[in-house]
């Protein structure tokens, strides 16, 4: 899957064009990056509205693959159909669907002029609108950023490749998805979209969020696991047998969470199931649950390779990279299923997100933006946020921003209470942010490092992330 880094940036360059700036006040339209992305969004936006239905897999072969110039002889090979099948019982109907919900004839050989326009038209209704200089009404979706991007938001920046790679593997049988990244990536708006993928394929799906659990649920492993059982027969809707069946004089919590997984649930649908797991790193300093559910988990998922009834359970299973102790840095919190590590966002992205804000920028504003906070989507959406809505302008946020009287001060001392708790992490990144150069650190350093979102790796050698750690712990850690 491609990796979306953004661009390393010079430092010591000015962060604030004071006549740039003023750019995002002037009543220009910008052209709008047009991604293969953005014409899924638009094919499945105009879908939806017309069908209630998105993309097919197969619709989504072919309007890809239509994309990159591909022939239907091209992707009959490519992926094992025959040519007239692409061609009449995909292609054709997919063209007579879009016709339909766009009034216009659509064909394999104009369709993406045509879903350019259509995405221009969306973007429109906020980019052409003049900017007055006082308050203005907002999109009702461009609201405080907190919390998952709800699934009908123009909000959500797909990750290129990332949700189609991760909606393919959510299919195969006993399959485990491990979403990672620092808190506010947008992990749980991925794992939300894959839910209801699944939920649209026909599969059962259950979310459930350690974060909002009760402390006394993590009293003990067995008590955890009774908790697992329970609410998953809830959301099944199925009669919770725990009491009935749990047996204590003979198996542990584990064998007695395995065996109603298997024989009160499992056993018990006609379709998939696919449980998602929220928060899970809210579990990791209790080591008395921690190591047996996740050895449980990895122990479904190898069950699933050898019986077919494991094959009906998939685990899509979501934490941050930030949280180390208690826990053994060395141990991965898992070592099986497929990784997805959540990239920042890069230029065009931050553009398009700007133009829904009701701003013009173009890619020097954004460029700006990237350099001060890196493109990370909370700290991207934060920004546009206070900036769409008159609150300041992009050179007083930048001004503002590591200090503590800027919109991103919470953040920043969150970082800094984890740090303080780990005395050797924080005088590497002290290094770091007070060397004008890359240095190197130790490999388990930049390991946590990274993982918390602070430095960028070249080898052996890091530097910070933004400019905007290196000001903010410059200070704080000196």
């Amino acid at each position: 899957m491609p990796q979306l880094l953004h661009p390393l940036v010079d430092f010591n360059e000015p962060l604030v064009d004071e006549a740039a700036d003023q750019t995002t006040n002037q009543k220009i339209q910008p052209e709008v990056a047009f991604s293969w992305s953005n014409a899924k969004t638009s094919a499945n936006h105009l879908l939806t509205q017309s069908t209630g239905r998105h993309l097919s897999d197969l619709e989504s072969v072919v309007l890809q693959g239509s994309w990159q110039g591909k022939t239907y002889e091209e992707l009959a090979a490519l992926y094992g159909y025959s040519v007239e099948y692409l061609n009449k019982d995909v292609g054709n109907k997919l063209w007579k669907k879009l016709s339909e919900a766009t009034g216009e004839r659509i064909t394999k050989k104009n369709f993406k002029e045509a879903l350019q326009r259509i995405w221009q038209e969306q973007l429109g209704a906020t980019i052409c609108l003049p900017i007055p200089s006082q308050s203005i009404n907002k999109p009702l979706e461009c609201l405080f950023p907190e919390g998952a991007v709800t699934l009908n938001s123009p909000l959500y920046i797909e990750r290129e490749g990332v949700e189609k790679f991760c909606y393919e593997t959510v299919l195969h049988p006993g399959s485990l998805i491990r979403i990672k990244a620092p808190k506010l990536m947008g992990k749980t708006s991925l794992m939300n979209r894959i839910l209801a993928y699944a939920k649209d394929k026909g599969f059962y799906t259950v979310y459930l969020s350690l974060d909002s659990v009760d402390r006394i649920v993590f009293s003990s492993l067995d008590r955890f696991l009774r908790w697992l059982c329970l609410v998953t027969s809830r959301q099944l809707n199925l009669e919770n047998q725990v009491e009935n069946f749990w047996n204590t004089d003979i198996l542990g919590s584990n064998d007695n969470c395995t065996a109603y997984f298997e024989e009160c649930l499992l056993a018990q649908v006609d379709r998939p199931i696919v449980l998602g797991l929220d928060d899970v790193d809210r579990l990791f300093p209790y080591l008395e649950i921690i190591e047996d559910f996740l050895g449980m988990l990895r122990s479904w998922h190898e069950k699933a390779k050898i019986f077919n009834i494991w094959q009906h359970l998939r685990l899509v299973v979501v934490h941050s990279t930030e949280v180390y102790i208690p826990l053994d840095i060395n141990q991965s919190p898992f070592n099986a299923g497929v990784p997805i590590e959540l990239q920042e966002f890069d230029v065009q992205q931050i553009e398009a997100l700007a133009h829904l804000h009701q701003l013009n920028w173009v890619s020097f504003q954004a460029q700006k933006l990237i350099s001060m906070v890196g493109g990370h989507p909370y700290l991207v959406r934060l920004a546009l946020y206070e900036i769409g809505s008159r609150n300041l302008t992009l050179k007083q946020l930048m001004q503002d921003a590591p200090t503590e009287a800027g919109i991103y001060s919470s953040h920043l001392r969150r970082h800094l209470e984890i740090l303080q708790q780990a005395p050797d992490l924080a005088q590497a990144i002290k290094q770091v942010v007070t060397s004008p150069t890359c240095i190197e650190l130790d490999s388990m350093q930049i390991y946590k490092l990274h993982s918390m979102g602070l430095v960028q790796r070249k080898g052996n050698h890091v530097r910070p992330s933004c400019w905007l750690y290196r000001e903010y712990f410059r200070r704080a850690l000196t």
